[in-house]
């Protein structure tokens, strides 16, 4: 289950070419972005997916100028997650765009556990899960609205049948000037109930800072919820506020 990602510096593939003789640069029709990263605890919405233990993360993105892109993200999970799977992979597609100082981004996201359906035949954990955002920047700081709902499938059920879920979340982020720190906050609340509710709905938020060093990207963070929630193998509050440390490697 994706978590928010830090900022990632990009690589620019250029896929026309330019010109020999031109005064300036065209902008890559084409932009490749990607990184990996090692965080102390997975945290989706609040809730720990490995158990308050570490996650090895990557991503993989291309945009094109005219604002779709298309996203592969994965990730480690512990087997609570998905029906006896330990990976998450994210598959996305959407749309961005840029009205003054507003961005639109629309897209779906589809949640891909491979393994899972190993483990109890016939049984799937996969959902997809469609999303819309809409930030706007004020000077360094920019503000964002987000919702994102996933309809109803037996993936999402704690029981027999089917549940589907709805996710708002409102965010804060921003830079320090002349300084390579990003502060940002995050407040979100999912309606239930439904298996990424586990029961009735709750409140989750966090603070975070990065520090940017050439490609490297190091993150702290303290995140937490209204829930109180047991790993099922552990017995650890895997829904306890904590902090969260995390170190990337972006190009």
């Amino acid at each position: 289950m994706r978590t928010s990602f830090g900022p990632l510096l990009g690589l620019a593939l250029t896929i026309v070419s330019t010109p020999a003789l031109a005064q300036e640069e065209e902008a890559p029709a084409v932009t490749v972005t990607g990184g990996a990263t090692v965080v102390s605890d997975y945290r989706f919405r609040g809730i720990s997916q490995t158990d308050k233990n570490f996650a090895v993360q990557g991503t993989f993105t291309v945009a094109h100028k005219s604002g779709f892109y298309a996203t592969v993200w994965g990730s480690t999970v512990d087997e609570y997650v998905a029906a006896g799977g330990d990976q998450e992979i994210d598959l996305i597609a959407g749309f961005k765009k840029t009205f003054g100082g507003t961005t639109v981004d629309v897209g779906v996201l589809y949640y891909y556990y491979p393994g899972a359906e190993q483990i109890i035949p016939g049984y799937s954990s996969d959902f997809f899960e469609p999303y819309i955002g809409v930030s706007h920047t004020f000077g360094p700081v920019t503000g964002k609205v987000s919702a994102a709902y996933a309809p109803k499938s037996a993936a999402l059920s704690i029981g027999a049948g089917k549940e589907d879920n709805l996710y708002v979340a409102f965010d804060l982020s921003g830079g320090i000037p002349n300084t390579p720190v990003s502060l940002s906050a995050h407040l979100g609340h999912s309606y239930g109930p439904s298996f990424l509710t586990i029961g009735k709905g709750y409140t989750d938020w966090n603070v975070g800072a990065t520090y940017t060093w050439k490609n490297l990207i190091f993150g702290v963070s303290y995140v937490d919820t209204n829930k109180a929630l047991l790993g099922p193998i552990s017995g650890k509050n895997i829904s306890k506020g904590g902090i969260v440390g995390s170190v990337g490697v972006a190009f």
